[in-house]
């Protein structure tokens, strides 16, 4: 095992092992576990961290055990202090201590955020770890939302670097080699906004990311641009928005196509069409959320993931630990 905070070099980490909270989510320990034996059927090296008692059967799947779990409605910052031995801090630590490439967890938000932050540290001139979160773009690949949650409340030079960061985590998962950037307001007029987005719209425009200007509520899907920029309190209620209004979308077409023969008969005609669509827009197909700013990769997968998107959140992961998104983002902060 490496020593603590020593990061193992970018060629040893595919051969390390994802540490995947075993307790985490709405559905742990059953999906979580299913997931991790999905991932590792695929040929993904994994290792579960829970409670034994809890987790129970590990389906032939090494398991680290430590004696805490911290729960979805628990203050993150508090528990993550007081809960030493759980599931979520013990995944930071492997990943801190070189035993594993990267974590997975689709636990407590926060809790997730603060053992990651706590246990692995700060990128080097990083002000803020924030939240970057796939955004659906129909037979293209995702944009990126950016803050998504981590910081309610953020500075201009925060913004920038969000901006920056999610530049180098686009390039580095999607292939785009200038990711575009517009930042969330409402107008696309650089005078339109709050105080922050006004002086975050000027800093944007000389911080060496390919800066279009602002993009509407209405523009996120699709959106225009690669990454979209914004506080982490905007950009939560905005991603939360969303879900919803899909959800209610998606459930009303089903709704109307199961009403009588004719709508069922439409919906038979319908269906081959609307199935590809609905996947692309299943947040368990996405792989969850990144953390980016931590020293080591952190996947923040959705509370009630199932055993796919567990599978999907682990293949993410290690992929973006063996392409050293850290580096990456470490090298885009400095250049910034």
């Amino acid at each position: 095992m490496a020593r603590r905070g020593a990061r193992p070099p970018v060629g040893a980490l595919a051969g390390l092992p994802v540490a995947v909270d075993a307790m985490g989510g709405d559905k742990a320990p059953g999906e979580i576990v299913a997931g991790a034996r999905a991932a590792a059927d695929a040929g993904l090296p994994v290792v579960l961290v829970g409670p034994p008692d809890q987790v129970g059967e590990t389906a032939g799947l090494e398991l680290v055990a430590c004696t805490e779990v911290i729960a979805m409605d628990e203050d993150a910052g508090q528990a993550v202090r007081r809960k030493k031995d759980s599931s979520l801090v013990r995944a930071a630590e492997l990943v801190r201590d070189g035993a594993a490439s990267a974590m997975v967890s689709a636990g407590n938000t926060g809790a997730t955020m603060a053992s990651a932050l706590l246990r692995m540290g700060r990128l080097p001139g990083v002000t803020r770890p924030c939240i970057a979160t796939p955004l659906p773009r129909l037979g293209r690949t995702p944009a990126v939302l950016v803050d998504a949650g981590a910081n309610a409340e953020c500075t201009p030079a925060m913004l920038v670097q969000f901006a920056q960061m999610a530049s180098a985590y686009v390039a580095a998962r999607f292939g785009i080699a200038e990711p575009s950037v517009g930042l969330l307001s409402i107008g696309e007029e650089p005078n339109k906004g709050t105080p922050l987005v006004k002086e975050a719209h000027q800093l944007l425009v000389a911080a060496g990311v390919r800066f279009e200007g602002n993009v509407e509520g209405r523009d996120l899907l699709p959106s225009p641009v690669d990454v979209v920029v914004t506080d982490g309190f905007t950009g939560n209620v905005a991603l939360k928005a969303l879900e919803g209004s899909l959800r209610f979308f998606l459930e009303t077409i089903l709704g109307i196509l199961a009403t009588d023969e004719t709508t069922r008969a439409a919906g038979d005609a319908l269906m081959p069409h609307l199935l590809p669509v609905a996947a692309e827009l299943d947040p368990d197909n996405t792989g969850g959320a990144m953390l980016l700013g931590t020293d080591g990769v952190c996947v923040i997968s959705h509370g009630s993931s199932s055993a796919a998107a567990v599978t999907s959140a682990v293949r993410v992961a290690h992929d973006l630990a063996v392409g050293d998104l850290v580096g990456r983002l470490a090298s885009a902060v400095a250049r910034g």
